[in-house]
């Protein structure tokens, strides 16, 4: 029983019985963790001056940062429990070391704390006190922003010390049992290692969950409605289906109908047209004479776009073979530079249309358009290029899939991306293994990646087209 599975639990309980009992063979490598490691472990060694080491002897010779040390200890009536605190922070005191005590120190993504944040402290808190002969009254949750570090000061009460008793014998009561259900909120498993070991369960079951539209609320007002799964959802009436969805007010039919037909298409695997002729004509005219697939990789907690990926594209006949594909690497440094070259692709060709997947790319050059000084007639004009793939899909198409992202759909379409369990998240690990490591092996993969997403993207563009 460690701080890791207690994490899991707060998050899913099935997530915390996976990570104790399931086969490591169906858990799949997730870069978030990687990428979480990394930035962790930057800010704590800013937070200590550098000075940071790891295991028993760092803590025997009191140095200002500690990490990588597993306490192990009975936590309650003979539970052995196990701890791994992220970091241990020296401080005045009084230990079985000396004139110096250890805090437990968290990383926090963001700008929430969340019970996994007090939960993690108070359980490493009980172990730590006992371990170090020193009580514990406090932890801390490190965070980063604008390039400056943030301390928030955690202190543990009765009540917190109680709750975190209670989710442990929870958790060890969970551990002993079953596997736990799927979760109903599976937003939370886009980054879960075992993301892929629940989607085969839940699809066999037909979980409503993965119907596009529908999250865990809508999915319980079903359930209580005698809906409990997407085979009954494809096979009600629409009307009746919509009398029972009166919490989406005046859209209640029209949601009926998109969740019963996306049902229908879910459980068939086959798509269903949207009578929406006029919107892919208006693509085709569009492409006709030559257009621009457009795709960024980004850095969302940095607020950092490090590459722009254009793909040329003649006609939307033209062979894969004869495609030019353009990628600009945006560092921080000479950001200028890149911005000049974005713009001299797209004005090299005012006329051509640049297609995107999802809102991203268009907003990237909006604001890179305004930081330029371009005036509002040259942004509207600029910004009135772009169409949204994404946006057209949807309301051209309903697909038989969970979700309507790039992956999900190309790979429906039979697009292959280069490089296995490939993600938008793996190219950040990529990209942040290149600026610490200067090794242009990673460069090469994003840059694969980029232009993989950019052929995805002309896939879809395809098929609205054929399919109009």
């Amino acid at each position: 029983m460690n701080t890791l599975y207690l994490k899991s639990f707060i998050r899913c309980k099935r997530k915390a019985w996976l990570d104790f009992k399931g086969k490591k063979s169906y858990e799949v490598w997730s870069p978030h963790k990687a990428i979480d490691k990394i930035n962790q472990f930057q800010i704590f060694s800013k937070l200590c001056n550098g000075e940071i080491y790891t295991g028993l002897k760092a803590c025997k010779n009191g140095y200002q940062g500690v990490i990588g040390l597993k306490i192990k200890g009975n936590f309650f009536k003979n539970i052995k429990a196990e701890i791994r605190p992220q970091l241990l922070v020296k401080t005045k005191g009084i230990s079985k070391w000396g004139s110096y005590t250890y805090l437990p120190a968290v990383y926090k993504l963001g700008h929430k704390t969340t019970k996994e944040h007090l939960f993690d402290l108070t359980f490493s808190s009980i172990l730590l006190g006992n371990f170090q002969e020193s009580k514990i009254e406090k932890g801390l949750v490190i965070s980063s922003s604008f390039n400056k570090v943030n301390v928030e000061e955690i202190y543990f009460n009765k009540k917190l010390r109680k709750k975190v008793l209670n989710i442990f014998l929870s958790l060890n009561e969970c551990l002993e049992g079953v596997i736990p259900e799927i979760t109903q909120d599976r937003k939370k498993c886009t980054i879960c290692s075992w993301q892929k070991f629940c989607d085969k369960e839940a699809k066999e079951n037909g979980y409503l969950t993965d119907i596009d539209g529908i999250g865990s609320k809508t999915a319980l007002l079903l359930k209580t409605n005698g809906i409990s799964n997407a085979q009954t959802l494809a096979s009600y009436g629409e009307k009746k289906l919509g009398e029972k969805l009166s919490k989406f007010n005046d859209q209640k039919y029209e949601k009926a109908s998109i969740f019963v037909k996306q049902a229908q298409a879910y459980v068939s695997g086959e798509p269903y047209c949207i009578s929406n002729k006029k919107d892919t004509y208006d693509l085709l005219k569009k492409t006709s004479s030559g257009f621009y697939i457009f795709d960024i990789e980004s850095n969302p907690d940095d607020k950092h776009d490090f590459l722009y990926g254009f793909l040329k594209i003649n006609n939307l006949f033209t062979k894969k073979a004869d495609l030019i594909y353009e990628p600009i690497l945006n560092l921080k440094k000479s950001k200028g530079e890149s911005y000049k070259q974005i713009i001299k692709i797209l004005f090299s060709n005012k006329e051509w249309s640049v297609l995107h997947y999802g809102e991203t790319e268009k907003i990237a050059i909006i604001n890179i358009a305004k930081e330029l000084n371009f005036s509002f007639e040259e942004i509207d004009s600029l910004s009135s290029r772009f169409i949204d793939l994404h946006t057209l899909i949807r309301k051209s198409w309903i697909l038989p899939l969970k979700n309507y992202g790039l992956k999900t759909v190309s790979n429906w379409l039979g697009f292959k991306w280069a490089q296995k369990n490939v993600s938008g998240s793996k190219a950040l690990y990529w990209w942040i293994q290149y600026q610490i490591t200067e090794n242009e092996i990673f460069l090469k993969k994003i840059i694969q990646y980029n232009k993989d997403d950019c052929l995805a993207t002309l896939q879809i563009a395809e098929y609205l087209v054929k399919n109009h």
